[in-house]
């Protein structure tokens, strides 16, 4: 097939592009297929020419945001639905669940999965408290991901703190604050992957033991990106040991969690299994990370799933998603 892998440049002229471009395309071709790159910054007519010209058969949707909007993927999968052409991962109304988090906390707890106990600050309004909720509270953007506007001081401990963050999330991230329970615990990523029938993958933990004494057990900014950080070199993800009905259970809670999310294709989703044994669901990633030594594709190898089979198994799952659509539309027609 001809497929057109969708990406965002940095900067309108030039940018690097992720190295995760050349990877999924590298594992396309070895399958056979025709793959092309169109990386756009936030011009819609070049998207949209773009496409036009290559006229494909399926596009890998690599495209995290659009220009300077750090939201844009909701409105750029809107864009591809319009298209009529398949495309991988979440459609405009699966990545708006997905990225509210408020949202998604209460379709968890409609569905019965465990997630912490939450507030929301919104920028407009008036004085407010978090409530019942017990100390320390996690605090973050609503609706950010790649841990923008978490560091160290996320980590709150008195009402004052708790007021002073949501202040700052308000001011620098012009987003509403989220301040969660935090759990204390172990923190595992459970890959999953399809759709009608999606498989969990062996889960991942986040190790947390080299962090230097007194740094809370988070992943904030500096440990996801900062190299030089102590935080960055305080936490590596490594395959989990545990026991067989602890995998089983956060496989089960991670099935749950994609599915109550309508999540298409992959995703990842992130726990929290607390010292009394209760399994959190802290984030629900969809079309996440594909790198070859991300953690989806680290839990892939891990299940058996080499690379290029990881990324055509994608290919394969939006392909067939699209074709059960064009049946159920033509079945509506006929009546």
């Amino acid at each position: 097939m001809k497929v057109t892998i969708l990406t965002h440049r940095e900067k309108e002229a030039g940018g690097d592009l992720d190295v995760v471009i050349g990877q999924v395309g590298k594992a396309l071709t070895a399958r056979g297929h025709t793959a092309s790159v169109l990386a756009v910054h936030g011009d819609l007519r070049k998207l949209l020419s773009g496409i036009s010209r290559r006229k494909p058969d399926v596009i890998f949707n690599l495209m995290e945001t659009f220009g300077d909007n750090e939201l844009g993927a909701v409105g750029l999968a809107g864009v591809l639905e319009l298209m009529s052409i398949p495309y991988t991962g979440g459609g405009p109304g699966e990545i708006y669940l997905q990225e509210d988090k408020a949202l998604t906390k209460k379709l968890l707890a409609y569905e019965g999965i465990l997630c912490p106990d939450y507030a929301v600050f919104r920028p407009d309004a008036g004085l407010e408290t978090g409530g019942n909720l017990h100390m320390p509270l996690f605090v973050k953007p609503l609706r950010m991901d790649g841990s923008i506007g978490i560091d160290a001081k996320a980590l709150v401990h008195s009402s004052d703190d708790l007021m002073k963050r949501v202040s700052f999330i308000h001011k620098t991230v012009h987003d509403a604050a989220l301040a969660e329970e935090f759990i204390e615990g172990r923190e595992f990523y459970v890959g999953v992957l399809g759709n009608d029938d999606p498989q969990a993958l062996p889960p991942l933990e986040m190790d947390f033991s080299e962090m230097p004494e007194g740094k809370p057990h988070i992943v904030d900014a500096k440990a996801k990106w900062d190299e030089k950080s102590s935080e960055y070199k305080g936490t590596r993800v490594r395959l989990a040991e545990v026991a067989d009905d602890v995998a089983a259970r956060l496989k089960k809670v991670a099935v749950g969690a994609y599915r109550a999310l309508q999540v298409r294709d992959y995703g990842r989703i992130d726990l929290r299994l607390a010292d009394t044994g209760e399994i959190h669901v802290i984030e629900v990633n969809a079309s996440c990370y594909l790198e070859q030594s991300s953690e989806f594709a680290t839990a892939a190898a891990a299940a058996g799933i080499d690379y290029p089979d990881l990324i055509n198994r994608i290919l394969e799952l939006a392909m067939q998603r699209f074709a059960a659509r064009g049946n159920r539309v033509t079945a509506g027609h006929g009546k």
